[in-house]
């Protein structure tokens, strides 16, 4: 209840804010069953959009224990499906904690490979994820303001679904098998990316910030 309250919410925030996003290759979302959805992490606010570009399926997410000191931020967290996680010392549970919740079913998951806004590195905890639970990875992009100052530029919004890719149950999750899926993962992107805009470039706002 709270969870499609909340996303109820932000839909008309971010639209009186931005106007009414873009959502393309919806059709590429698995119609049975959970799944984890997995981008770069361009923006704070981009979880928010694959949310909504999502919907009807609710999705969880992993948030940086941190979060959960606030009080008020806990109680909104942990309605909203997230599930702190400690990122320099994850711990099983930032593997078991979305395995349970996704063989159920009722529930996606929300991933950045990456980690971190900052990184463009891809590591392998969605790819475990993936095959433990059974499901399949779908890749997934956003395109528009980055910070939250220019979203009331009112620049369009795109968030477009790429094919899923499924982990057969034989892979090797070794360094040859994650990188395997690290490349399909990163293609994807890249052909996502240019659906949209085949001049898209994306330029980190922090890395931005410091060149001026």
């Amino acid at each position: 209840m709270f969870y499609s309250f909340m996303r109820g919410l932000v839909r008309l925030i971010i639209t009186i804010i931005n106007g009414r996003p873009h959502f393309q290759g919806r059709e590429n979302l698995p119609k049975d069953g959970a799944y984890i959805l997995v981008g770069p992490h361009r923006t704070w606010f981009d979880p928010l959009y694959y949310a909504l570009a999502g919907s009807p399926m609710k999705f969880s997410f992993m948030a940086k224990e941190e979060l959960f000191k606030n009080p008020v931020l806990r109680f909104i967290l942990s309605h909203a499906n997230a599930f702190p996680v400690n990122r320099q010392h994850p711990g099983p549970s930032a593997i078991k904690t979305p395995v349970k919740f996704l063989r159920k079913g009722r529930l996606s998951l929300i991933m950045f490979p990456s980690g971190t806004r900052h990184s463009q590195e891809l590591k392998g905890g969605a790819t475990v994820i993936a095959k433990m639970a059974g499901v399949p990875l779908v890749p997934t992009v956003y395109q528009g303001p980055l910070t939250f100052k220019r979203l009331f530029s009112r620049k369009p919004v795109t968030v477009r679904f790429g094919q899923p890719i499924y982990i057969d149950r034989k892979l090797k999750l070794n360094d040859a098998g994650q990188k395997q899926v690290e490349t399909q993962m990163l293609s994807a992107f890249d052909d996502l990316d240019q659906l949209i805009d085949p001049n898209f470039k994306y330029v980190d706002p922090a890395a931005e910030k410091r060149t001026k």
